[in-house]
């Protein structure tokens, strides 16, 4: 009886903690369980895959939760609102910029990020380099691919990202960690797969070229629909918004609603 009575203690302990967390707590929790049942399917460490939650348009309260919860990785798009939000924020985690860059932001770009996931260009790579020597700071960044030739989309083409990649090895203020990429949308997750599989490909090229100050030990692809797939083609770092947040506005793309999430920029 003594025993039937604690499990039955600890089993409604379990189901109060459950119902006292926040949405935003336990759609983190259920994204961790996620991640981590794609990497065990992969025959991965789940602790070889980073969750980065993108809390674009995402209120700082709502943030400060995602953070309370055990987000260590925020992600944003937009310079001025990551700057707000870093500035109201004040806590000790990481800030990856994932969005378009404008040349003209780079110097902003480098004093409050960690990493950038989205150089492609060589000229916007000198101005971050530039900005980075000035601030006496060696900027991590990724390299971003447009692997499906979307006029849509920013990124390198893949018969030109490896040459970027060796002229960026002569900037000395910036070294190149790794590839990101941005899939055509799809309510299909499995027509990602191919994208992540030809990053996938271009990162294992580029390593094995080991071309000085290239390290390109990331894969940053995969997003709400899809980081599954990408788990299993080998992501190291996934964007995470909708699945945390919730849903943000959809937008118009060429005549056709889609969800704002999908767009990295």
């Amino acid at each position: 009886m003594h025993f039937e009575l604690l499990g039955l203690i600890s089993a409604n302990s379990a189901f109060s903690a459950v119902k006292n967390m926040s949405a935003i707590a336990a759609n983190l929790a259920s994204v961790r369980g996620r991640i981590e049942a794609a990497a065990r399917r992969a025959g991965r460490d789940p602790l070889t895959v980073r969750l980065v939650a993108v809390c674009k348009t995402v209120g700082s309260e709502r943030v400060r939760e995602a953070v309370e919860a055990g987000a260590q990785i925020l992600g944003e798009n937009y310079i001025q609102e990551a700057q707000r939000k870093i500035e109201t924020l004040r806590v000790g985690i990481s800030w990856h910029f994932i969005g378009h860059l404008q040349k003209n932001k780079a110097k902003y770009a480098i004093r409050l990020f960690d990493l950038i996931h989205s150089v492609d260009s060589f000229a916007l790579a000198e101005e971050l380099n530039r900005a980075a020597q000035k601030q006496g700071k060696v900027q991590e960044v990724l390299l971003q691919a447009d692997l499906s030739g979307a006029e849509t989309k920013f990124g390198v083409s893949e018969g030109e990202i490896i040459h970027l990649a060796e002229k960026i090895s002569e900037l000395k203020n910036i070294s190149v960690k790794g590839l990101m990429t941005l899939p055509p949308f799809s309510d299909d997750p499995e027509e990602s797969r191919p994208y992540f599989q030809k990053l996938r490909s271009l990162r294992d090229q580029l390593a094995r070229m080991k071309i000085p100050g290239v390290s390109p030990e990331e894969l940053s692809m995969g997003m709400s629909g899809d980081f599954e797939v990408a788990i299993e083609e080998g992501a190291t770092l996934i964007r995470i918004g909708t699945a945390i947040f919730g849903p943000r506005p959809a937008k118009q793309l060429n005549g056709t609603q889609i969800s704002a999430d999908f767009q990295d920029s």
